[in-house]
This record gives structure tokens, sequence and C-alpha cells, in this order.
């Protein structure tokens, strides 16, 4: 095969790109979008219709993806519907089916935006706040907006976050 003529070039990335866009959901919107039974399964399905309406992908990470496997197998948190870890996975396997959702590889600078954001919490930071930290530098890294239920991650002033309403 030969090369092709001069004026083709690789295109350059700009500074400004990102790995993705859209939003990385915390494992509360996936488990309540993923068991109609959850008290917020009405509230986390209108925000799944919006982001589907407006083309918005959303994203799982490693985090999220094993903390909603591990979520549906427990006993203690799914009652009389708890799954076997296989039928866990294919809960998570049939969300990254679907078009709008994806993967999301661990985004670069990763580990310094966790840094930061330990660094510059006014309070220390308790143990239990640990993966939500975790999560909140991945949203930040890779430039999404992260989705939750949890009033807590207002602590990280995120640049892009959305805390979910509770149903009355």
């Amino acid at each position: 095969m030969s090369e092709p003529p001069k004026p083709f070039k690789v295109a350059e990335v700009p500074a400004s790109w990102r790995l993705a866009s859209g939003d990385l959901p915390d494992v509360n919107v996936w488990l309540a979008l993923s068991y109609a039974a959850h008290p917020f399964h009405a509230r986390a399905s209108a925000y799944w219709q919006t982001a589907c309406t407006a083309s918005i992908p959303l994203w799982f990470c490693r985090t999220t993806m094993s903390a909603l496997v591990r979520l549906l197998s427990q006993p203690k948190v799914m009652g009389a519907d708890v799954l076997s870890l296989p039928a866990a996975m294919a809960v998570y396997q049939l969300w990254l089916n679907t078009p709008a959702v994806g993967l999301l590889p661990e985004p670069t600078g990763l580990e310094a935006q966790l840094q930061s954001l330990l660094g510059t919490n006014s309070l220390p930071l308790p143990g239990r706040f640990w993966t939500d930290a975790l999560l909140a530098a991945t949203a930040e890294a890779a430039g999404l907006r992260m989705v939750t239920f949890d009033k807590d991650f207002e602590r990280f002033n995120l640049s892009r976050l959305e805390v979910l309403a509770l149903p009355a």
C-alpha cells in the first residue's frame, strides 16, 4: 500500500479536546434506573429520558460498574429481588449494549485531579467519602457532568454537577 499524497495529514487534537462528553451517573442513579421497585426509579427514569432526548451520552466507569453489580447482588439492598453475580453482570451488560451508554476508560490526569480534590477540601475528608472523591475526580478529569442523588458531592465544587431532586 502506498502512502497518501502530500496534502494529507493527521488532524491535531485541540487543547480543549476531552475524552468524552456527557454525564457520569453515580451508582445511586444506575441502581434506581436498573431496579423498577427502587423508590427513586421514576426520578431516575425522567433523567434518563431527558438525557436521551438531548443525546447526552451516559458513562459508567469501573467504580460505578463494580458498585452496581455489587449492589444488585446484595440481599440487604435488593431483598427478595437479589441477583446472582452473573445476573447482576448481565444487567450491566444490558446497559452497555444501549447506544447511549459507554464504559469510560480511566481519564488522563485522574490521579492529579483526585489529589487536587483531596487537597482543596476545607475540612478533612472522612474515609467514607473516598469513593465519592474518586467519582468526582473521574468526572472532572474527563470533563463530564456528575449526576447523583447525593448532595454530598457539592463539597467537591465540581465544574459540572447535577443533584437530582428527590421525590417528595
